[in-house]
Order: structure tokens, then sequence, then C-alpha cells
């Protein structure tokens, strides 16, 4: 089952970089959040990938079993969870604005809405 999962997420991260490379900010967008689900399933693979064993210390033990998965993992994917969809919220809201303003996506047609004759900042001191 892992190897599954980590061609999935070779698949994800592959997919991710491949659309933030994309001069087009709706697909940076939705690559940004591609990859923060390829990062939650890595996190989630590395805890072990186990069926019907909680992730209890039994009475009497001081270590968890060896056939549990690690909750250490799910933990740190709940609060992976909560930030990426924050920053996700950020930047549509960032893509939406930037659109409104400008009227394009396209990071190229971004670049010429900069100024012209403005001076260039001092090069040395």
């Amino acid at each position: 089952m892992e190897t599954l999962f980590a061609v999935l997420i070779g698949l994800f991260f592959a997919a991710a970089i491949y659309l933030m490379l994309s001069k087009y900010t709706v697909r940076i967008l939705l690559g940004v959040a591609l990859l923060g689900n390829a990062v939650n399933l890595l996190l989630f693979t590395t805890g072990g990938l186990t069926r019907e064993v909680p992730p209890i210390i039994p009475a009497g033990s001081d270590v968890l079993s060896t056939v549990a998965a690690n909750p250490l993992p799910q933990a740190l994917i709940l609060t992976a969870i909560v930030i990426s969809f924050s920053f996700f919220a950020f930047l549509l809201v960032l893509t939406y604005r930037a659109y409104q303003e400008l009227g394009t996506d396209n990071t190229d047609k971004m670049r010429l809405a900069e100024p012209t004759d403005e001076p260039l900042p001092p090069m040395g001191y």
C-alpha cells in the first residue's frame, strides 16, 4: 500500500510543480493547493498505514505497539490542513484582487502594468 501512495505522492508533487511554473495565477493557485495536499499525504504515509489498530498505549505499557500507526503525523496533518486552507484563501483573495485591478491573470501582462518612467533604485552605496 505504501508503494501506491508513494507513486501518488510523486504524481501530486509533479503536477503541483508543473502548475506552479505556469504564467497564469489561477494555475499557480491550484498548484499551491495541490502541493499542500501532497505534503499532507506524505506526512500521513510516513506515519504508517495500518487498519483497525488504534494508536493507543495499552495499560501496563510505556510505549506504543509497533503495529499501530504513529499518531504524531496525524496531529501534524490536522494543523497543516488548517494552515494550507488559510494560505489558499489568502492567495485566492490576492489573485482575485490582482485580476480586478489589472484585468488579467497572466503574470507577463501584469508586469506590463508596472510604471516605466520610475527611476531605478540606487545600485550601490
